[in-house]
């Protein structure tokens, strides 16, 4: 059987190659690809022949797929998977996992970065240095005392709640099914939107929870409040916050993630809003969240061979 792993995952090569080596352990010829293509004319270059196939975030669809006759098994070394065609797999039988865990740490670490960037104007005391300035119109915020809403209560959504309250703050919880954690008050949507003073994002991207926040979501909360968005981008409905920042209805937002993967648009509408913060989905992405990654891929590739899959999507 063949593997192709269609693009470096963010260890190096030699690493990854020794670690997958030891994983299917002669049992398929591997192929690792040093470059990342999101074209589908070379994405079925390295995909048509092969069994099993390893990818991260790019689109991953049926225009692809339909050419890969051998496939059995898709192995996304990431914890969403909306960027594969999981209907045309399931129509030929192939398998799918993911990576979920590998960055519950980093996420919830960027997600305070943002939080603590936005509260304490970290941006532009560091611009304000640079030019003779001072920390006059900058007077931040301290998270203690503050309620954090923490919508999705997963893996992340548990790791950002309970550092919030290490923080000092209260926090609300809002999940699709009930959750026990310890410091954590779980309420209905739009009680948490309506008293919370940072509402942080943690859920997937389904047809269920494409918008959740919209216009009319985003207006129930404070208008001194912070949005952080670490999750998937079409849980927010982007023009409707920027349309929310540029009229002072809200007072700030930290987005990782939008509709697309970056490069993102100069001109998209949330950065031409004010007081936004943007990073280039970066969430997921430290030292230690890659090689967690490469860990849990050679995971799913020795327990395919074994017939055995785990982290089945």
């Amino acid at each position: 059987m063949k593997l192709s792993i269609l693009e470096p995952l963010g260890i190096p090569q030699d690493k990854l190659a020794a670690m997958v080596k030891e994983a299917v352990a002669g049992r398929m010829e591997v192929t690792l690809w040093d470059t990342r293509s999101e074209d589908p004319a070379e994405l079925i270059r390295r995909s048509q022949e092969a069994d099993a196939v390893v990818l991260s975030n790019f689109p991953y669809r049926r225009a692809v797929l339909e050419h890969c006759p051998q496939l059995k098994y898709i192995n996304v070394a990431f914890t969403g998977v909306d960027h594969v065609d999981l209907d045309y797999c399931r129509e030929r039988g192939i398998l799918v996992s993911n990576c979920a865990g590998y960055s519950t740490v980093a996420v919830a670490d960027l997600v305070f970065g943002l939080v603590l960037s936005l509260a304490r104007n970290i941006p532009q005391c560091d611009e304000a240095v640079r030019h003779s300035g001072t920390k006059a119109g900058l007077v931040g915020f301290e998270l203690e005392g503050k309620t954090f809403g923490v919508v999705g209560l997963g893996a992340i959504g548990s790791r950002v709640a309970a550092i919030a309250q290490a923080f000092g703050c209260r926090v609300l919880g809002y999940n699709r099914s009930e959750k026990h954690l310890p410091g954590v008050e779980q309420v209905d949507l739009d009680t948490l939107l309506e008293q919370s003073d940072i509402v942080s994002l943690h859920v997937p991207a389904t047809a269920e929870t494409h918008h959740l926040m919209n216009g009319a979501r985003i207006a129930k909360m404070k208008p001194a409040a912070l949005l952080i968005n670490t999750a998937r981008g079409s849980v927010v409905d982007s023009a409707a916050l920027a349309d929310a920042l540029h009229a002072g209805r809200l007072a700030g937002a930290g987005i990782d993630v939008f509709e697309t993967e970056p490069p993102i648009d100069s001109q998209h509408p949330l950065l031409t809003a004010p007081h936004v913060l943007a990073t280039p989905h970066a969430a997921f992405a430290t030292a230690q969240s890659m090689e967690k990654r490469a860990v849990l891929v050679c995971e799913n590739l020795r327990a395919w061979l074994d017939g055995a899959p785990i982290h089945l999507v």
